[in-house]
């Protein structure tokens, strides 16, 4: 199973969802692929993979879409 969790948020969202994930102690380290899409990768493990998304999903203030694959991220 691929551990990687793919998203796209808003451009100006990528530092502090960043933040977030280093608050929870690194749960999972972000890479961003396409800046003006602002679609990043979150690279966690296959044990954190459920937490990122719970996490990502349970922000109010960030509208994250969670995306399939990296090719919907590209």
């Amino acid at each position: 199973m691929d551990s990687r969790v793919y998203i796209e948020i808003a451009p100006f969202d990528v530092n502090y969802v960043n933040r977030i994930l280093e608050g929870y102690e690194y749960l999972g380290v972000l890479t961003t692929i396409n800046p003006k899409r602002a679609t990043c990768m979150i690279h966690s493990t296959e044990d954190t993979r459920k937490e990122v998304i719970e996490v990502l999903n349970g922000l109010d203030d960030v509208t994250v879409k969670i995306l399939p694959d990296r090719k919907a991220a590209e």
